[in-house]
């Protein structure tokens, strides 16, 4: 923009300098032109009042010597020669004897002015005076040169002035860009200074007011979500009053173990509801969404979550194979022995795993063979749950939030912004078992830093196989 609107005042000066600089150019030759024609005619004028008083050869060689110091002026007397250098051609000057009239042309190499006198007799003579190119050109080049500096000199500034103007718009401009780019990505405390033209200055007062109101919305919906979640605990307190009267029976301390794990889970969700708005890695994937044209590329190196996907997996793996027994599923699992670092907690990671698994064991029947694998690559690892049931019929309709029928695709959903915060991708196809083929990729941490595991990571206690 800066440089369009220095474009724009260079051009507009450029055609208003010319406008006036041409023709006033044109007006200064013209006016030095007439003014050295019109001195050579009054110079052939004030000789004239001598011939009419003497025809002596050396006193109208004086007189014309006193009035132009160039010996350019010239008398022709009748029956003698011309009384210096003549530049008149002689049809002109034949012209002016005998028409007895003034001349004044241009001739090769400058002007010529030709004068008649009738002297006593009615003898005729002629008064030459010549005007060489240089004198009708004198003083025309400093003027056009004076003329061309101050119009240089006049673009310049306007342009100039533009570019300033133009920097302060584009100022605003990009710092508004920049907060409109930074609260996209999750920065919720960003706001802008409001400066440059009213328009400017309006449209940030309004982005403030909205990310003001950004942020109020989602502390409301957090704490909401934390009350509906504190809510849960009055049932979650019966379940355990009906475990402790199940003491005794073979299914007692599966479901006390069962009850205590929900307990952990929905602390965790009220302690993660109820912490400052400051959002992680699966933060960012919530707040800002995917970004036109696909996931976004892996944030750089940087100090945060950070766990073996493999090891998370394994212990998830292990809890959800009870239930898969229970149920007469075959649940194989294959984990890669190389390391699987990811830029993500042991929750979000454990998180992906029970949303995946979790969708296997609600959409399909009791039965249902299931797999789940974890293969490393050359920058990501990929975490595979495969199942044995009817498939996804329409992937693309799945992965949207609340569409698919019959479910609301928050598992999807999760899994789907967990790779994103990581720059990997989520893929569906069909599984060789014959259902659903669900490939999450993560791409690869990087080099942990000195002192081990990362903190803010919260271990969930595997289910035990049972024997």
């Amino acid at each position: 923009m800066r440089r369009s609107l220095a474009g724009v005042a260079l051009a507009v000066t450029s055609m208003v300098a010319l406008s006036f600089l041409i023709p006033l150019a044109a007006l200064v030759m013209s006016l030095v032109k007439e003014q050295g024609v019109t001195a050579a005619e009054q110079r052939a004028a004030a000789l004239a009042p001598v011939l009419t008083l003497t025809t002596d050869p050396a006193a109208l060689q004086e007189s014309a010597a006193s009035l132009d110091s160039s010996e350019h002026l010239v008398v022709h007397l009748p029956g003698s020669g011309p009384l210096g250098t003549t530049k008149a051609p002689a049809g002109l000057l034949e012209r002016a004897q005998r028409g007895r009239e003034s001349i004044s042309q241009e001739i090769a190499g400058g002007w010529i002015c030709l004068q008649p006198v009738v002297l006593p007799g009615d003898e005729v003579a002629v008064i030459e005076n010549f005007v060489p190119e240089e004198e009708l050109t004198r003083g025309v080049k400093e003027s056009w040169a004076v003329m061309v500096f101050l119009a240089v000199g006049l673009i310049a500034g306007s342009v100039l002035v533009a570019d300033r103007l133009g920097a302060k718009v584009v100022r605003s401009s990009k710092r508004l860009a920049q907060a409109s780019q930074a609260l996209g990505q999750g920065d919720l405390d960003t706001r802008v200074d409001p400066m440059g033209p009213r328009e400017l200055r309006d449209a940030g007062v309004a982005f403030n007011a909205m990310a003001h109101r950004m942020t109020e919305l989602l502390a409301v919906e957090r704490e909401l979500v934390a009350d509906l979640s504190h809510r849960l605990r009055t049932p979650l307190t019966a379940l355990h009053l009906a475990s402790e009267r199940m003491a005794g029976t073979p299914e007692s301390a599966r479901v006390e173990a069962a009850v205590g794990e929900l307990e952990t889970e929905l602390q965790a969700i009220i302690a993660a509801a109820r912490t400052p708005l400051a959002v992680g890695p699966m933060g960012q994937g919530l707040l800002g969404g995917e970004p036109a044209g696909g996931p976004r590329p892996a944030p750089p190196a940087r100090s945060g979550p950070r766990c073996e996907a493999a090891e998370v997996v394994r212990r998830r793996t292990a809890f959800w194979s009870v239930l898969a027994e229970q149920q007469d599923r075959r649940c194989s699992l294959d984990l890669t022995q190389e390391p699987t670092a990811v830029s993500l907690s042991d929750d979000d990671i454990a998180a992906v795993v029970d949303a995946l698994i979790g969708n296997v064991f609600r959409h399909t029947a009791s039965g249902t063979p299931l797999g789940v694998q974890v293969v490393r690559t050359a920058q990501a690892v990929e975490l595979v749950v495969e199942d044995g049931g009817p498939g996804i019929p329409d992937p693309d309709r799945a992965l949207s939030r609340g569409s698919s029928t019959g479910s609301t695709g928050l598992g999807l959903d999760i899994a789907q912004r967990a790779a994103t915060a990581t720059g990997g991708a989520m893929r569906i196809a069909r599984s060789p078992l014959g259902g659903a083929r669900i490939t999450v990729s993560f791409s690869l941490a990087p080099c942990a830093p000195e002192g081990g595991r990362a903190r803010g990571s919260r271990r969930r206690p595997a289910w035990p196989r049972r024997r």
